[in-house]
């Protein structure tokens, strides 16, 4: 037998495995990093967060993604060579990060590696079915495996779609085996760059994870455009100097996206500064102020989310909410106010990170693949929710 087959043999048959997750968003704030002991597989498995720490990204890595995020258009040898690059960055910051945690390179069992989003290409967005769905996501695993000697299992995303999903969210597979109730429905509510939830109903049937529209990314994005060196809206403090204007609202929800049921996916190939220029643009004012969009932003974003939410919920819900945008004070007010017949909370009530929760979930996904049965453990049939083992694998040498 091949020794590095061998070597994965071993971990896979181990009760407990020492996993490393990683996530890099859309917001391109930096890397989360999150190192997680996992005992079990499928439904019995018990998680235990050992560490966590978000990277930042500095200006020249932002800048650098920035030259292909998002673009329909783009330089393929830029393309071509930060797929290696990102893969070798976030090597040098796993090695950095775990020698800061006193903890050696052996002594992780796999990396899951979420990789850098480029685009996202849902059948939604390019109305080719021809080509059907598709999602890029740069960061190669074998360099990161090969410069932190840990087998590495990347690039989740492309076996979703193999098997009929669109590639997004995935969340919906983690928030199973970790936030399912037998006593009430849950709904799993992760506010990123775009938010979506997960719906967990207690009776297992219609269990989906989608996509609702814009998380932060709008409000980042108006954020960057008119302060310098402001990545985002800290504690809402511009939006709450501002009124929302219902012109420039209701020109916002005049989009195609926001009417089409769930399941869906989209991300900011469609939810950007251009979006908000063309609402912008088809409302009959003079001028709006800077806060005034902003507030506005900050209650279209709340607003998309509460309205889907609110068709699903059928009884008294719990919904655990992760992401930045649970940081945002008057996001969160907002949700508070729209969303009818549901407690609303952080995920760590449940013992999760918030922060943390996305590079949790590529650390189960792993584990999954690695030693897991996801026909045993996942439902069968579901939008979205093929029962799969995602992840491809990367030896050390």
């Amino acid at each position: 037998m091949n020794s590095h087959i061998e070597l994965l043999h071993c971990i896979a048959q181990k009760s407990t495995r020492i996993i490393l997750g990683l996530m890099s968003g859309t917001s391109l704030d930096g890397l989360d990093i999150a190192l997680c002991k996992i005992e079990g597989n499928g439904e019995n498995t018990k998680l235990q967060l050992l560490n966590f720490k978000t990277v930042p990204y500095d200006i020249d890595i932002q800048n650098s993604i920035r030259t292909v995020f998002s673009k329909q258009q783009v330089n393929l040898e830029q393309l071509t060579l930060l797929n290696e690059w990102m893969g070798k960055l976030h090597a040098l910051l796993i090695n950095q990060t775990l020698k800061e945690w006193n903890i050696a390179n052996s002594e992780v069992d796999i990396i899951a590696s979420h990789g850098q989003t480029v685009y996202h290409a849902p059948v939604s967005l390019h109305q080719n079915k021809k080509l059907g769905n598709g999602t890029l996501q740069i960061g190669d695993g074998d360099h990161i495996a090969v410069l932190t000697g840990i087998i590495t299992l990347s690039d989740f995303r492309q076996k979703h779609i193999a098997a009929g999903g669109e590639g997004a969210p995935l969340a919906a597979y983690g928030d199973y085996l970790l936030f399912k109730e037998k006593e009430r429905d849950v709904i799993l509510l992760n506010i990123g760059g775009i938010s979506n939830f997960t719906f967990l109903p207690s009776n297992d049937e219609g269990i989906f994870s989608s996509d609702v529209g814009p998380g932060n990314t709008l409000m980042d994005a108006w954020m960057q455009k008119n302060f310098t060196h402001l990545h985002f809206d800290k504690d809402a403090a511009v939006a709450k100097k501002g009124m929302v204007n219902d012109a420039l609202l209701n020109s916002l929800f005049e989009n195609e996206f926001l009417q089409t049921p769930v399941p869906k996916t989209t991300g900011p190939e469609l939810f950007n500064l251009s979006f908000v220029e063309a609402a912008l643009q088809k409302i009959e004012t003079t001028s709006i102020s800077v806060e005034d969009v902003m507030a506005t932003l900050n209650f279209f974003t709340a607003k998309t989310i509460a309205n889907t939410i609110n068709e699903v919920i059928q009884t008294r819900t719990i919904i655990y909410v992760s992401g930045g945008g649970l940081h945002n004070p008057m996001l969160m007010d907002h949700l508070k106010h729209l969303i009818n017949n549901a407690e609303i909370l952080s995920t760590l009530e449940k013992g999760i990170n918030p922060d943390a929760k996305e590079a949790i979930l590529f650390a189960l996904l792993a584990n999954e693949a690695v030693a897991g049965n996801p026909e045993k453990t996942f439902p069968k049939g579901l939008k979205n929710f093929p029962a799969v083992s995602m992840g491809k694998i990367s030896f050390t040498k």
